[in-house]
């Protein structure tokens, strides 16, 4: 046992030939040498390379070995060879729909579809990290009748489907054509 009650393992450290011994930390569990301050050397014990969520039959571009397999990393889906650690050729799985609609935050991006890491769909200004800009609803072209912000969503509201004000502080919902045309009858 180390002096702080961690275990050592048989490894050796490459740098300074102390023991090794298991920490644990922010990105997961790492071997690391015992003689720190005065080496600093770790090895990651598993690598944030993500799991195969399956393998696409496509040879890797880069290394000509490898295929390239969809996986589930800690950030979403991507494209990676399964030759990794050797071959650290990456894509993205596809590029994001734009939509025509103009960021009402920034004015100068516009509104993308993403996916987060998690799977879930929303839409964010392509000015990222400029613009931070996101909404998870379906936008729509339009003007809020109450604070006049430049974009409306469209949401699922007692099994009626509304367009309500895209600014969270005033989620307005706004006034149905056909239920005002009722009532002029």
């Amino acid at each position: 046992m180390s002096k702080d009650n961690t275990p050592n393992t048989h490894e050796r450290c490459p740098e300074c030939g102390s023991a090794l011994a298991f920490k644990s930390g922010k990105r997961g569990p790492f071997l690391a040498c015992t003689a720190y301050p005065d080496c600093h050397y770790t090895k990651a014990l598993h690598h944030g390379d993500g799991h195969v969520v399956k393998a696409l039959g496509v040879a890797c571009p880069a290394c000509h070995q490898g295929e390239l397999v969809l996986r589930q990393g800690r950030f979403g889906m991507f494209i990676g060879c399964d030759q990794f650690p050797q071959c650290t050729h990456i894509e993205k799985p596809d590029e994001p729909d734009h939509t025509t609609l103009t960021c009402p935050a920034c004015h100068k991006g516009e509104l993308v579809e993403r996916t987060s890491r998690y799977g879930k769909r929303f839409f964010a200004c392509d000015q990222y990290p400029k613009c931070h800009f996101a909404v998870n609803a379906q936008p729509i072209a339009g003007t809020c009748e109450q604070c006049g912000f430049a974009l409306l969503v469209e949401r699922k509201k007692g099994g009626k489907t509304v367009h309500q004000c895209a600014d969270k502080p005033c989620s307005a919902i706004q006034g149905e054509p056909a239920a005002e045309s009722e009532s002029e009858d």
